[in-house]
């Protein structure tokens, strides 16, 4: 009786003869997850298999991904939704007030920088991270300004920010 032979899973060979692999989450440079991409095999061996950033297109993992496709697709679109409605209460709200170290003129002795307004608006009950607070510069004179905040996913929204010196105790 002859050994039987082990057939070694066959991997797809692309058009300029790498392997082809299915990325199962987004790599930079690479593509975005579910995407078919063709790499070096030492690359897909050493790297993205091992890591679980990719697997061989088989038709199980094919349809594994497609599941988990959907599911993702439903968390964004609930995290979207979670955002335009914080997007909207911040729209709502008439603003965020900073006490900040000031002269007689108004001008600030530091200055009030995404992190603080961040801060601001954690303590109004806000989940805000200083990523999102988009400014050209920082505050550095007492008043009213207005603040662009990026929530994520193209969902924008404008906050009101009144920078008012402290109060000496006499």
């Amino acid at each position: 009786m002859p050994p039987i032979k082990k057939k070694r899973q066959q991997t797809l060979k692309g058009s300029h003869g790498n392997v082809q692999v299915v990325l199962t989450e987004d790599v930079t440079y690479l593509g975005k997850q579910g995407d078919l991409v063709e790499v070096r095999p030492g690359y897909a061996r050493n790297y993205l298999l091992p890591r679980g950033l990719a697997a061989f297109p088989s038709a199980h993992n094919l349809r594994l991904l497609e599941h988990y496709k959907i599911k993702v697709q439903a968390a964004r679109e609930a995290r979207m939704a979670d955002l335009r409605t914080l997007s909207a209460q911040l729209q709502a709200i008439p603003g965020v007030t900073i006490t900040a170290n000031a002269n007689e003129e108004g001008h600030l002795y530091g200055s009030v920088a995404a992190p603080d307004i961040s801060k601001a608006l954690k303590a109004a009950g806000y989940r805000i991270e200083p990523e999102m607070v988009k400014m050209e510069g920082v505050i550095k004179e007492t008043g009213l300004y207005e603040v662009e905040l990026h929530l994520g996913f193209d969902i924008d929204a404008k906050v009101k920010v009144a920078v008012v010196p402290t109060q000496e105790k006499k």
